[in-house]
């Protein structure tokens, strides 16, 4: 197919191109409105558009009567929102075991369906790609200089000075990298965050599988997990929140339930915790840290304005790292590392781990300001230590990401402070 004439390139290119030499077929998953669609008529000869309307939704409906009578077209074929007509997942599948070969389907989905909707998990024969929100440094927003890779590399980055100051990092935030805003109003912009959660909560929510669920409950849950975005929170907590909003019970069951179709919609992403091979035991803790797939819906989750992140540094601070661990996530998959975070039975935690197959990582510590640099170091270097000691290879690097008034460099105890607007892949 053509390339849309505005489209900007992205990290995930690459990953679609590795995919589809690879695989018969590639799944691209991600939040609705990413982008997923213009990526992937760059990578495709020829599309079906299962959500068309043409028709009475003729196309959807002929997928599902005879998924086969689709999957003609010149390769690769690009199936838009696939989920909306479950049975050309087996139909690719199988297509695919009839004629084996690479780049045969591109399938793009922003929501996964229930258990038991499809036959076959496509191991084997489908690839999945997941895709996120634009990156500041994809965005044109920074202009990078210290690249990911090469830290782990244990390369020592270039000297560069930070140039964001308070509006930046708010307005980066705020708007989010939503590929449709760039270029807007700052105000319309803004809004489409708040509209995509009434959206999740109004109609995705129950659209998924047909499942009717509350709107204020979704709600509730979405306001209580902005409020511990970063964080590691437990179901219980988050059903307190609800019952403070709603003040009626709610159960674990539900707030389990909610969650695995935030999760579904790829609004949610639980980020695992680490769990390196030891020679010795060092007890870790495994719960996931829930962050939003971008950063604007944590901070419409709470209604945060310019003004209120103004007075307001400490909720700044936890969408901020929000904002760095949707880049790191971006960052770590163009580089094929893995992206954990840290936590053991002592209270020791650290934000983020950067894990490569091969045994190489490096910690990461998120502060807003420069005030945090010195107990972030203090931080990582303690899980050097400690990882040292219990048999782990040493880090290729211990990284302080910082949000304002920093600059890159490399401290006498070898810690690596890096403005984000200086972080690039």
């Amino acid at each position: 197919m053509r390339t849309p004439g505005a489209y900007v390139p992205r990290l995930v290119d690459g990953a679609v191109r590795d995919a589809l030499n690879a695989s018969g077929a590639v799944l691209l998953e991600g939040p609705k409105w990413c982008g997923k669609t213009w990526t992937g008529m760059t990578h495709t000869r020829s599309a079906i558009w299962v959500g068309d309307p043409t028709g009475d939704y003729l196309i959807r409906r002929q997928a599902v009567a005879d998924p086969f009578s689709l999957l003609a077209g010149e390769q690769p074929v690009l199936i838009d929102e696939w989920q909306d007509a479950p049975g050309l997942w087996d139909a690719v599948r199988m297509a695919v075991d009839r004629a084996p070969g690479p780049g045969q389907y591109l399938l793009t989905g922003s929501a996964t369906p229930r258990d038991g909707v499809v036959s076959h998990s496509g191991t084997g024969r489908i690839a999945r790609v997941r895709m996120w929100p634009m990156t500041m440094w994809e965005a044109d927003l920074t202009g990078g200089g210290v690249s990911l890779g090469a830290l782990l590399d244990g390369e020592t980055p270039s000297t560069i000075t930070s140039s964001w100051r308070f509006s930046d990092l708010a307005g980066a935030i705020l708007r989010g990298g939503w590929p449709g805003t760039r270029g807007m109003e700052f105000d319309a912009a803004a809004r489409l965050p708040f509209d995509y959660l009434q959206s999740v909560a109004y109609a995705d929510a129950t659209a998924i599988d047909g499942t009717r669920r509350a709107p204020a409950r979704v709600m509730a849950l979405l306001g209580s997990l902005a409020r511990n975005t970063a964080t590691v929170v437990t179901n219980t907590t988050l059903a307190r929140d609800m019952v403070a909003v709603e003040g009626e019970g709610v159960s674990a069951k539900t707030v389990a339930d909610y969650l695995d179709v935030l999760r579904r919609l790829y609004v949610l992403h639980e980020i695992p915790a680490w769990a390196p091979a030891l020679r010795s035991p060092v007890r870790l803790r495994s719960s996931p840290k829930r962050v939003f797939c971008d950063p604007s819906l944590a901070a419409a989750g709470v209604g945060a304005t310019s003004a209120s992140l103004a007075a307001d540094r400490k909720t700044l601070g936890f969408l901020f790292e929000n904002l760095c661990l949707r880049d790191l996530l971006v960052y770590a998959q163009a580089i094929r590392a893995g992206a954990f975070y840290y936590r053991d039975e002592t209270g020791l935690e650290v934000d983020a781990i950067i894990a490569a197959g091969d045994g190489r990582w490096m910690g990461i510590e998120v502060k807003l300001t420069d005030n945090g640099v010195e107990p972030g170091a203090e931080s990582l270097l303690r899980l050097a230590r400690k990882m040292t000691a219990a048999g782990q290879q040493p880090p290729s690097a211990l990284v302080v990401v910082t949000g304002m008034d920093s600059f890159a460099h490399r401290r006498n105890d070898g810690v690596v402070v890096v403005p984000i607007d200086a972080l690039e892949p």
